[in-house]
């Protein structure tokens, strides 16, 4: 099994992991490289995914695992794939591991935060996310619970870029249970709606295993 690690920005952002999948799929057909197949009336191609993104978000680091039925040479392949993709997803690298998905603890996330009255917000952004406890409602597929987010939230530094734009840095946990930069905002309209933006931009930097290391 090979992985590989590509970008996922611009208008890329919209395609869904649905959609993803589909795309990937096609590009490697394009590219000439026969991804294994399951056996079966519905076989479908060896492609995993890792934290699947939200519609509109951003990535620096996403990865995939796949399977191909013939060699191929691991640095050749992302510029196969890069002639063939469409705009927004770029092929990085392939490599061989034999790390779990399941090992990601923690990912770097940025948040852009559009005001229309255009005010500075950064101070009390901060003192916002300062607080010893942060209870939202937090929904998943199967219930809604309050939450706390505070132990879900490992650093966060807010920046202000302009008048009416703020920038959150930070890193969250990636899951079981983890928070998106999108419950941040949720957060801010529950719990003190004249701090929540008017619009938000997201974009996934990087992943680390629980020790805070590079996941690759």
């Amino acid at each position: 099994m090979s992985r590989l690690l590509f970008r996922k920005t611009g208008r890329a952002k919209f395609i869904s992991h649905l959609d993803l999948m589909r795309t990937m799929q096609r590009i490697f057909i394009r590219a000439g490289l026969k991804v294994r197949h399951t056996e079966g009336f519905n076989p479908h191609p060896y492609m995993n995914f890792a934290l699947p993104l939200s519609v509109g978000t951003e990535s620096e680091c996403e990865l995939m695992d796949f399977e191909l039925t013939e060699a191929a040479d691991p640095d050749a392949i992302p510029a196969l794939l890069n002639r063939v993709s469409p705009e927004g997803i770029e092929a990085l690298k392939v490599y061989d591991s034999a790390r779990k998905f399941k090992e990601i603890k923690w990912l770097d996330i940025e948040a852009r935060l559009f005001y229309d009255n255009k005010t500075r917000e950064a101070e009390r952004l901060r003192e916002f996310f300062a607080a010893p406890a942060i209870v939202m409602e937090k929904k998943t597929k199967r219930s809604v619970s309050d939450t706390d987010i505070v132990p879900l939230i490992s650093a966060l530094q807010v920046t202000d870029l302009t008048d009416g734009l703020a920038l959150i840095s930070a890193r969250l946990a990636a899951q079981d249970p983890g928070l998106s930069p999108a419950q941040l905002i949720s957060a801010l309209e529950q719990r003190a709606p004249e701090l929540a933006p008017d619009h938000a931009a997201f974009r996934r930097i990087e992943v680390y295993d629980k020790d805070m290391v590079l996941f690759r």
